[in-house]
């Protein structure tokens, strides 16, 4: 009677789980609503009974991610490899929170795990050119980045990068023409903004050089970069106030105004 009683209890409680459990459907509009804590709530009820519930699993992990526990958002994506080890996009994000936490190199193996298992999968494809780009792997990046940008042309960050990647292998003509679709898209950026005139100042373009560089000064007086950079179009340009930059960007600590002091101030 009393094992009875126990099988009893045993289904009521498990009816009881099941039947306050919530659906795949309610729980995603939960994570879509930012209601975080409740779909994690809802996801560990459902997951007593579906242990190897996939998607429930992932949508927990991007709950911990949006409140910042990325120790336990790995704990559940490690889960899913696990469970389906060509998950691509557990890899990926796997990948993501290391590159996020500045962990270049442990991230590369897992993006490009997730790139090889979805190769049509254009946040995966960008995120894995952007971490070849910080392992220094110039060509790669920028292989990765134009299939990207052939994914989605109108993907601004996209033509950034790949001028960084350009940038850092020599090719600055090319740096130069990403950067410069970039800005056609993104005009205000400082940055991309800043490296187009470097690049122009590199390939002897220097009214479009110096036109960057007083943009960045505009909004940003205390870059010393571009102060000593737009010293240099100066001076070569033939102007004496290019002299004048140039010394004062060394004063305020700019290595490469300081280089050039004899080549132009003397």
């Amino acid at each position: 009677m009393k094992r009875f009683l126990n099988i009893s209890t045993i289904i009521s409680c498990t009816f009881l789980l099941l039947s306050c459990s919530a659906d795949p459907a309610q729980i995603e509009a939960m994570y879509r609503d930012g209601k975080y804590e409740r779909a994690i709530q809802a996801i560990n009820r459902r997951l007593f009974i579906h242990v190897n519930e996939v998607k429930s699993l992932h949508i927990r992990a991007r709950c911990y991610e949006e409140l910042g526990d990325f120790d336990k958002a790995l704990d559940d994506f490690n889960r899913i490899r696990d469970i389906d080890p060509n998950y691509a996009q557990a890899y990926a994000a796997i990948g993501k929170i290391l590159f996020e936490r500045e962990f270049y190199q442990d991230a590369e193996l897992y993006i490009l795990k997730a790139a090889s298992l979805e190769p049509e999968d254009f946040e995966i494809v960008y995120l894995t050119g952007r971490s070849q780009l910080m392992v220094k792997n110039w060509d790669r990046a920028e292989i990765f980045l134009k299939q990207a940008e052939k994914m989605n042309p109108e993907f601004a960050p996209v033509y950034y990068y790949t001028g960084m990647a350009r940038a850092s292998r020599g090719d600055i003509y090319g740096a130069a023409a990403s950067f410069n679709t970039y800005l056609k898209k993104e005009p205000d950026n400082l940055a991309a903004r800043y490296n187009r005139g470097f690049a122009m100042l590199k390939i002897g373009y220097l009214p479009w050089a110096l036109e960057d560089f007083e943009f960045v000064l505009k909004n940003q007086p205390n870059h010393i970069e571009a102060l000593a950079r737009k010293g240099i179009c100066l001076a070569k340009m033939g102007n004496p106030e290019g002299c004048q930059l140039i010394q004062e960007a060394a004063k305020k600590g700019s290595d490469y105004a300081d280089s050039h002091l004899e080549e132009y101030c003397l």
